[in-house]
């Protein structure tokens, strides 16, 4: 298994309040671990509120026994969360601040995720996969019926999340467990690349891309080509 992941401040913002986390050796219990992080909450608390989730997930796996996935996944990002908002309760610059989150580890070929918010994790093979469910108002406005998804790319609420971590005091992260084929790659990407770049054009890029550094600089790239409107995360590992 190989991995390469970066962040990227963009075309048209000034910091970059993405992080991301990436280990291919065992981190705690875990085999290993990815983790992309996308904050907000005001120009330098947004960047605290992703960084400092990312730490207190990583130090609390890597303090846990825990074994099973994603019951360690999910105690790690629901103590974040209460970290973050105390954070942002604490200290008035900081009020408001929150956090994306999606984090996968990979054990054999089974893959267990989590996320809050609209950072995303796909599956690429022959086709691609969006694994998570964006906690958004367009996500929610799609699955009520009330809005067709082609729309709602260009939405003007789409930006608009409905879960975050360190929002307020308890926020549930979704988790999922699915069986990875060979040849398979996984994306985690913070929405600054899937807003920009097409889900089908995401997949030719990462099956052109003979290493996952090829396909994480030729991602990012493309995002900043139409137009780079946002901080580009993006982590891609390779089965």
């Amino acid at each position: 298994m190989v991995s390469c992941g970066k962040t990227d401040t963009g075309k048209r913002r000034d910091n970059n309040q993405d992080n991301i986390f990436m280990s291919d050796s065992p981190v705690g219990p875990l085999p290993n671990l990815y983790i992309v992080a996308d904050g907000m909450g005001g120009h330098a608390a947004g960047d605290f509120a992703s960084r400092y989730a990312i730490e207190v997930v990583v130090d609390f796996i890597r303090k846990s026994t825990i074994r099973n996935p994603i019951s360690l996944l999910r105690r790690a990002m629901i103590f974040a969360n209460n970290e973050v908002y105390r954070e942002a309760e604490s200290d008035e610059a900081k009020g408001g601040m929150g956090t994306t989150m999606v984090a996968c580890v990979i054990d054999g070929h089974e893959l267990f995720c989590g996320n809050i918010g609209d950072s995303r994790l796909y599956v690429v093979g022959d086709d691609i996969r969006q694994i998570t469910m964006d906690h958004s108002l367009v996500e929610e406005l799609i699955r009520n019926g009330q809005l067709d998804r082609n729309k709602g790319r260009n939405h003007p609420e789409k930006n608009i999340i409905t879960r975050a971590m360190g929002s307020r005091n308890e926020a549930v992260p979704d988790f999922f467990q699915i069986s990875l084929s060979e040849g398979d790659s996984v994306l985690l990407c913070s929405d600054g690349l899937s807003n920009m770049v097409e889900n089908d054009e995401i997949r030719d890029i990462v099956c052109e891309s003979e290493l996952p550094d090829a396909a994480v600089d030729a991602l990012i790239d493309r995002a900043n080509y139409y137009g780079g409107t946002d901080n580009i995360s993006a982590i891609v590992i390779t089965v």
